[in-house]
């Protein structure tokens, strides 16, 4: 059956190029994952409040390993895309930016994130989910992007609505976490907004 609308996006609107690198002017750069992020990336997820809000564990620097190959085997793929959040003077870890469930006909996303430790307090999450929104808008063309968190994750609602990210809504009982079944705030931003 013919559409009555043309996609938003087409296959290879990312994969057509190599993932790029984002700065966000002010000290980040969002870069792709390398197989060094990987003692990192095992680190962060030692952290208990990573616990708290996040669905998995990561038991070892060859489980990181593993979730890097798979993060980086994705960007072809164009069914999501993840990107480390590093200083750009030292090349540290400060956490992951990505969109996930990526809609290309829809021209659509969830965007999500992590910070490391070290990073919370610092906006780090909020200048990250801002430099993606913009590349994500302006230079790929996409048309809404969604961020969720679940309501009891007060520093993620924060950062949601420093992005800009308009609430929506209250997702009830829709993300299992380790504490049991959590309703989840739903954010979105259009493009233009």
């Amino acid at each position: 059956m013919p559409m009555l609308t043309s996609p938003v996006l087409t296959p290879g609107a990312l994969a057509r190029t190599d993932q790029p690198v984002v700065p966000t002017g002010d000290g980040l750069v969002l870069r792709p994952w390398q197989a060094g992020d990987a003692p990192a990336v095992h680190e962060a997820f030692q952290d208990p409040l990573m616990h708290r809000f996040h669905g998995k564990s990561c038991d070892s620097e060859d489980e990181a390993a593993g979730w890097i190959d798979q993060w980086r085997e994705a960007w072809p793929g164009e069914r999501e895309a993840q990107w480390a959040v590093v200083e750009e003077d030292t090349g540290r870890l400060m956490g992951r930016v990505a969109l996930r469930q990526i809609e290309l006909a829809d021209g659509m996303a969830e965007l999500a994130y992590w910070t490391v430790a070290r990073a919370r307090g610092r906006e780090v999450a909020t200048r990250s989910a801002a430099a993606l929104t913009h590349w994500a808008f302006e230079e790929i063309g996409f048309h809404r992007l969604e961020l969720m968190h679940s309501t009891a994750n007060e520093a993620s609602c924060r950062v949601a609505v420093k992005a800009g990210f308009v609430p929506e809504g209250t997702r009830r009982q829709a993300y299992l976490h380790p504490d049991g079944w959590h309703d989840m705030h739903l954010h979105a931003r259009v493009r233009g907004d």
